[in-house]
Order: structure tokens, then sequence, then C-alpha cells
């Protein structure tokens, strides 16, 4: 299947590899099915998560190790319910980048992780209780100081 999507032009979809959220993302339960799209442009692990529904809605997203290595929320296990058997090993976790004009102040949110399991591609958007973990985490100066690192 052909999508035309805002920011990509045409893509070629394999259903396959959709996306599926039990009941959609925050603040857009309508959107279920997403496509998870690797752009070549974008650095520091930066993806994005493309709507089927929704051509011109597309949000990047990260691992949230890459910003915060110690990132562990406490999930309910009735919230992965749904998802079907999680391990380690088919458990993928990421979270939302705001951009906002000055991209010194980018942000993720830290507070309402995206958890997919990848052998079934279903997905919730949990979002957690524990204070450490904000909606607003700064992570410019953080992808900047990694990709010095990576091109020492």
């Amino acid at each position: 299947m052909k999508i035309t999507t805002k920011l990509f032009g045409q893509i070629e979809v394999d259903e396959d590899k959709l996306i599926k959220f039990h009941q959609g993302i925050v603040g857009f339960p309508e959107l279920t099915d997403f496509l998870l799209v690797h752009d070549s442009e974008s650095e520091g692990g930066i993806r994005w998560m493309q709507s089927i529904q929704e051509p011109a809605f597309a949000m990047p997203v990260i691992d949230p190790l890459i910003v915060m290595p110690d990132y562990n929320p406490q999930i309910e296990d009735d919230l992965l319910q749904p998802l079907g058997n999680m391990t380690e090993d088919n458990t993928l976790v990421l979270v939302t980048i705001t951009v906002p004009h000055e991209i010194e102040n980018m942000t993720v949110n830290l507070k309402a992780p995206i958890v997919i399991n990848g052998e079934n591609r279903k997905a919730n958007q949990i979002i957690t209780d524990e204070e450490k973990y904000p909606v607003k985490f700064p992570i410019y100066q953080i992808l900047k100081d990694n990709m010095e690192r990576a091109g020492e």
C-alpha cells in the first residue's frame, strides 16, 4: 500500500510493519495506525511515527536511553496486557520529541513513553506516575554531545 505524507512524500507501506495503538495516542485517540520511519537525514537516533490515517501527522521519536541512560519507568502489568506477551527482546520503548522554533529548547516527554511489542506490532502510550520523569526533559545539549563523541 502507498500513502502520501507531508514530510516524506509518497512512501510504500508494508502492512506487516504497521504499528497498531490499542487506544490511539495522547491527544489523538482516533489515530491508531502508524509506521515507524527511519529518516536518513535525521541524526542522533531520531525516527518518526507516521500516521497512516492522517498523512500530515508525523511525530519525531527517540529511544529514551539515548538521552537518559537509566530511564526505567515502572509500568503496571495491566497497562501492558493489551500488547501481548512482552519480553526484554521484543519490547521497544520510544518517547516523543518536541522541537520548538529555538531548536536549543528541544525536549522529550519522559512522562508518556510509547511501548511497542515488536513481534505483533501492538503499541500503547502509557502515562507514568513517577515524578522523576518530566513531560519536558531538555535534550539538545545531550544529543549535541553524543554526536560530538561519535565524531571523535
